[in-house]
């Protein structure tokens, strides 16, 4: 896995699948690393080249100092797909990614071919529940949290039945450094994408889960309302809805790219 400089800033950047083909560049969600899309990979892989990355301050990214800006992670994709000699590629961000691709859409649209949306928002005008939890995590870490977060992450029914895979997500997300979740929640915080959305041209669709407390559903349809002729998948998860319903997932990433 190579480690790519953006900015002096060095990302854990992985490259799987189909030399030559089209590439799916995939972004996941604050307080996860690239091992989020496993579920996906096989699916993916043999379709695509699959480009993953670690996001600044996530997983074996560095963490420099803050402020984050939704600029800078999209300045960040940039540089990863520079360094790699990519042109274009298709985007699948999940929660934050979704922010961060809302951002690409708009200001880097000859990078985008395809966009999917994914769990995601565009703005939070609540900024004290985001100010209440990155006290919080500076307080306790982000063992203080880890609970109520997997609550808003995944049904009860999931949580009840997979247990090997709320444990990994549980140590993913503890093991994330409390200034890169901080640094990433701030940027979260201060994020007004809406004017963004009339702006995005790319074929776009967004996948919302039906039981998500975290991104809900309506914001998600406002998010599909106001970018042209996009479209909308609801599945039955919460908001981490590539690992509560992977193949679902999967089937409705590929139909869209590939229609």
């Amino acid at each position: 896995m190579p480690m790519i400089d953006a900015d002096g800033c060095l990302l854990n950047v992985s490259v799987e699948g189909r030399d030559g083909g089209p590439t799916v560049m995939l972004s996941n969600s604050l307080g996860s690393t690239m091992q989020m899309w496993e579920p996906q990979m096989k699916a993916f892989t043999q379709l695509f080249r699959v480009v993953r990355y670690d996001r600044r301050g996530h997983g074996k990214s560095q963490v420099p100092p803050g402020p984050y800006s939704m600029e800078r992670f999209g300045r960040d994709v940039l540089a990863i797909l520079d360094d790699l000699n990519i042109d274009k590629v298709h985007w699948c961000g999940l929660s934050m990614g979704g922010m961060v691709g809302q951002w690409l859409g708009a200001n880097a649209p000859n990078r985008i071919d395809r966009l999917i949306l994914s769990n995601t928002s565009c703005y939070f005008p609540d900024k004290s529940a985001w100010e209440g939890r990155l006290k919080l995590v500076r307080e306790k870490g982000l063992e203080g949290i880890v609970d109520a977060n997997m609550e808003r992450w995944f049904t009860k029914d999931f949580r009840d039945r997979a247990p090997q895979a709320m444990t990994r997500m549980h140590d993913m997300f503890v093991a994330t450094k409390v200034d890169g979740y901080c640094g990433c929640g701030e940027a979260i915080r201060d994020m007004d994408h809406r004017p963004l959305l009339g702006k995005i041209s790319a074929p776009t669709l967004v996948i919302a889960g039906k039981h998500d407390p975290a991104t809900p559903l309506e914001g998600n349809e406002f998010i599909r309302a106001h970018i042209p002729s996009a479209k909308i998948a609801v599945l039955e998860a919460a908001h981490i809805a590539n690992i509560e319903q992977p193949k679902v997932y999967a089937d409705t990433v590929l139909g869209f790219l590939r229609n």
